[in-house]
């Protein structure tokens, strides 16, 4: 039985469920409210909501390849990740830290999988610039999995640390 103060496996589906909803929601209203290419400045100089389709994977990486081999070893990447983050959920993720970053990776691979599967790319539309740099337009699930990757990376290190001060 899990303590009242610790979420259980099921609270970490429900955030991985309602980032699901969120990122979904937000790329329809995108995609219906924006013409492809289309930029509305929010911040001048720095950051704008900008539709575009991306064909490759995070952050536009294999874009520029026209090969359908590419789609598919994205679906089939992002199942398998899909399947593991499923099965260290479902082990229990052993620490908060640790569940919410499975959650965020849970949802956000689930809305690019999901926009994958039904037309091929993936709406991004977060368009940020410094100056002359400009990062790739990203989305939700993209933010999401960054975050989540970035929550088990302090947990990996925050383990590594403990063992090392316990010798």
């Amino acid at each position: 039985m899990a303590s009242p103060t610790r979420p259980t496996r099921a609270f970490y589906l429900v955030v991985a469920g309602l980032l699901l909803l969120l990122d979904q929601a937000s790329k329809i209203l995108v995609a219906r409210s924006f013409a492809l290419g289309e930029t509305h400045p929010i911040i001048p100089h720095l950051f704008a909501l900008t539709h575009v389709q991306n064909r490759g994977a995070a952050f536009g990486l294999f874009a520029n390849f026209s090969s359908p081999f590419v789609l598919v070893f994205l679906i089939l990447f992002s199942a398998t990740a899909l399947g593991l983050v499923v099965l260290l959920l479902w082990r229990g993720p052993g620490s908060r830290l640790a569940g919410w970053g499975l959650g965020l990776i849970l949802g956000g691979a689930l809305g690019n999988l999901l926009d994958r599967l039904r037309s091929g790319t993936v709406v991004d539309f977060l368009d940020f610039h410094l100056g002359a740099y400009h990062w790739p337009t990203f989305n939700l699930a993209d933010s999401a999995i960054v975050l989540g990757a970035l929550a088990l990376m302090i947990e990996i290190l925050r383990g590594h640390r403990k063992r090392h001060s316990e010798v």
